[in-house]
């Protein structure tokens, strides 16, 4: 068994309210879960409006699932226009057999 797990920190330019900010980090949330059934929630940075952490943990058989998994999500994110990714340092921890 191999995890993968890391956060990623988030610049988010043109929020100006909460209601902006939770629409953008709640979407990013469910689109990163519904594409690749990870384990991702907010888990940081609640009370600055232009700031988001989000946590993402992923479980697989392989550690080259888990990198591909977790190469995969980053493009996801680094794709979204409202964020600006300014921190993403995955780790995976693995179980030799």
């Amino acid at each position: 068994m191999h995890v993968g797990f890391g956060a990623f920190e988030l610049h988010l330019p043109y929020v100006r309210d909460l209601k902006a900010k939770r629409r953008i980090v709640k979407s990013l949330v469910d689109r990163l879960h519904a594409r690749h059934r990870v384990s991702v929630a907010e888990t940081g940075h609640h009370d600055l409006l232009q700031r988001a952490q989000i946590g993402v943990a992923v479980v697989a058989s392989t550690s080259f699932d888990v990198e591909r998994i977790l190469v995969t999500i980053e493009e996801l994110v680094a794709q979204e226009t409202e964020a600006v990714v300014l921190d993403w340092q995955p780790e995976i921890l693995g179980e030799e057999t």
